[in-house]
């Protein structure tokens, strides 16, 4: 535990501008982002005696071991830079909303030549038009379906629509009316972009006039006698209506408006917000936080407008309804009016529909908050218990929250790779996972790689951890060790890049999981002594009994095998050996599938990707003929020949099996990694492994 007086900045140095702040830890990592219109008077309630603190921020200033700020030039820019902080460096201490569920929307692709209709969930894409949330997928695919009686874009997949337009035969909706067929030209592009953006005003609500136009057509076509014409208008405004009654009608005038309540108590919150476009119910969502950081209610629905708008300007509406108004609120109206481009109205309903509404609304995040809890309970009790146990069996002086594990993969020593993969309060956090690719030796030997990865893992935490001034640049073999970017000039504020993000390496684990028995840890432990590592605790588990080993221990410990200790381990293991594995199938594949190509005479770099893609496989390509291969653009028919006869002269070697599961070792919708082709012509056939060889896919 820190002192505060030991990193308090001199009151003078303070500022008195607005401004962002930031509280590190003895890592470097930031653990909290604040902003302030006054630095310095809000800096220096921190530094107050910790008696007069609340207890959470007790708790934050004593983890914290340096602090500092970034000025700017209104409390607009503030919250700007703000949110952006929060969202790059996911400080601890922060409130942190997570959505209770995923929810599916409504998408349109009009970013594509030819605009799909289609379900999605996660991050918003840019160029789609967006609809929703919906509580439920089939909510969804029920008014899609109404709606393409009267709309038939296209709803398939990039596949069905590529084959269909190879086949020249479109798929059973094109042939029922309830898709355009663009794909074998029943309409042209502009007509079919035409038909989704009328879609798109459908689902915006600018429903009458379409509806009206309908409806004359109808009378018109009745008129003239043209009765089929007609009963086919009457049928899709029949089915636009259903369409519309499935959202809730609740305001008689256009309202667009999003309502947000929060339900509290001392130690978490629930967010629920509806979406109200048109006057109907278009969406609903919720989030659930850890009041981690001492906020009160106006601070809850300030953190969920950043949430809600800070990656998405285009769905601010008119009117946002909340219950209770930040302070100051002038800067985060103004902020949402930039961000629509027109003035927003957020504001606290205080009679009429929306102030009922808004109470339906707050009904819906206390049941939500007591749901979470429910759920929560057992779910924070168990991974609390599964470190604990964790704890006591590994003689640890604390539980370790954040644990890394180590995995090698490789199919009979060829493309040998390593996963590290990292769990933090006994969940996955997968945007710290990282892989290697050993490039030291080739073999089947998993002691030396693991000592390799291992080595180079905490070689880049020292090198992080202990240079001052400008960070020491990697070693070039650490070049594919994962999503690491460029390394660039660095500052004295912490370990980072030259885009300002974070050095992940710089942080140690409590606990390092080895997949492996008493040769792994060995590795692992020597590898830990030559970098002079004392402070991070070693284990590793052995996959047949899975026996938990100990550096230098001749018995391993056995965990019951009821434990939620092992069965967290196991999960840390399997995690790893699945990202290992992913990797290395996908090295594989890569360069079996070159390979074969190679050795055509005639046939470089640029013509084998065209080749690969417009047939999507190689057994595709081998089954082609001369004229299909001509169709690839910059195959010419000299050169189709020869691929054909250099394609049709080879038989595919039986697929490769894993000895050790027996599964058949391929990847994709190819078999190129099972093929053993990739050799040139004439060049000698690599020697069979014998009956007694260890598994062909070590994990």
């Amino acid at each position: 535990m820190a002192d505060p007086s030991t990193y308090r900045p001199a009151p003078g140095a303070i500022p008195t501008s607005p401004g962002v702040y930031k509280f590190r830890d003895a890592h470097g990592r930031v653990i909290y982002v604040g902003k302030a219109k006054n630095l310095r008077q809000r800096l220096t309630s921190y530094f107050q005696d910790l008696a007069g603190l609340h207890p959470r921020t007790a708790t934050m200033v004593t983890t914290a071991a340096s602090v500092e700020w970034t000025v700017v030039g209104t409390e607009v820019e503030a919250l700007q830079l703000e949110y952006s902080w929060i969202k790059e460096f996911d400080p601890r201490f922060n409130v942190k909303y997570r959505d209770d569920k995923s929810y599916p929307e409504l998408a349109v692709t009009l970013n594509e030549e030819f605009p799909r209709v289609q379900v999605m969930r996660g991050a918003h894409r840019k160029g789609v038009r967006y609809f929703g949330p919906y509580g439920h997928a089939w909510a969804i695919r029920e008014t899609v379906d109404l709606l393409l009686r009267v709309f038939p874009v296209r709803t398939c997949s990039n596949g069905v629509f590529k084959r269909a337009q190879q086949v020249g035969r479109p798929c059973l909706l094109g042939y029922i009316g309830k898709c355009a067929a663009p794909c074998v030209g029943r309409v042209t592009a502009d007509e079919h972009r035409e038909l989704a953006e009328d879609f798109c005003d459908f689902m915006a609500g600018r429903t009458g006039n379409y509806l009206r136009r309908l409806e004359t057509e109808m009378q018109e076509a009745a008129e003239e006698m043209e009765y089929e014409k007609a009963a086919r208008l009457r049928d899709d405004i029949g089915a636009l209506k259903r369409a519309m009654e499935k959202n809730a009608i609740v305001f008689t005038d256009a309202t667009d408006a999003d309502l947000l309540a929060v339900a509290e108590d001392e130690l978490e919150a629930a967010v629920q917000i509806f979406h109200v476009r048109g006057g109907r119910v278009r969406g609903q969502r919720g989030w659930v936080t850890d009041k981690v950081e001492d906020v009160d209610t106006a601070g809850l629905v300030e953190h969920a407008l950043q949430q809600l708008y800070g990656g998405d300007g285009e769905s601010v509406p008119r009117e946002v309804l909340v219950p209770a108004l930040p302070d100051p609120v002038a800067p985060i109206r103004d902020w949402l009016g930039s961000l629509r481009g027109s003035q927003v109205d957020l504001r606290i309903p205080q009679r009429g529909d929306k102030k009922d509404l808004m109470a339906t609304v707050q009904r819906n995040a206390q049941q939500a908050l007591a749901l979470h809890k429910t759920k929560r309970a057992s779910d924070l009790t168990t991974r609390s218990r599964a470190l604990q146990e964790i704890a006591d069996a590994l003689e640890l002086d604390s539980v370790p929250l954040r644990i890394e594990c180590f995995d090698i993969s490789h199919l009979q020593g060829e493309d040998v790779v390593a996963s590290m993969v990292v769990f933090e309060d006994g969940l996955a956090r997968k945007s710290e996972y990282r892989r290697f690719q050993i490039k030291g030796f080739a073999g089947q030997d998993d002691v030396r790689s693991m000592h390799e990865v291992i080595s180079r893992r905490f070689r880049r935490y020292l090198q992080e951890r202990e240079q001052t001034g400008e960070w020491a640049v990697p070693e070039a073999e650490d070049a594919e060790d994962g999503p690491q970017p460029e390394d660039g000039p660095q500052t004295e504020d912490g370990p980072r890049t030259e885009d300002g993000r974070p050095r992940r390496f710089a942080y140690p684990p409590q606990l390092l999981v080895v997949d492996g028995g008493q040769p792994q840890v060995a590795a692992a432990k020597r590898a830990l002594d030559e970098l002079g590592i004392d402070d991070v605790a070693l284990c590793g588990l052995a996959k047949r009994l899975e026996e938990v080993w100990l550096p230098g221990e001749d018995d391993p410990v056995v965990l019951p095998r009821a434990s939620e200790g092992l069965y967290l381990l196991q999960r840390v293991r399997d995690e790893a050996h699945r990202f290992a594995i992913t990797y290395q199938r996908a090295k594989r594949s890569k360069r079996l599938t070159a390979g074969e190509l190679d050795s055509v005479p005639g046939l470089g770099e640029t013509r084998r990707r065209a080749l690969l893609k417009h047939f999507g496989s190689l057994k595709r390509l081998r089954a082609a003929t001369v004229d299909e291969l001509c169709a690839v653009p910059g195959i010419g028919r000299r050169t189709a020949e020869t691929v054909a006869a250099a394609l049709s002269s080879r038989t595919p070697a039986a697929p490769a099996v894993n000895t050790a599961t027996g599964e058949i070792i391929e990847d994709g919708a190819d078999e190129a990694a099972a093929s053993v082709a990739a050799a040139p012509a004439g060049a000698p056939a690599a020697p069979a492994a014998p009956q007694n060889a260890p598994s062909q896919e070590t994990p």
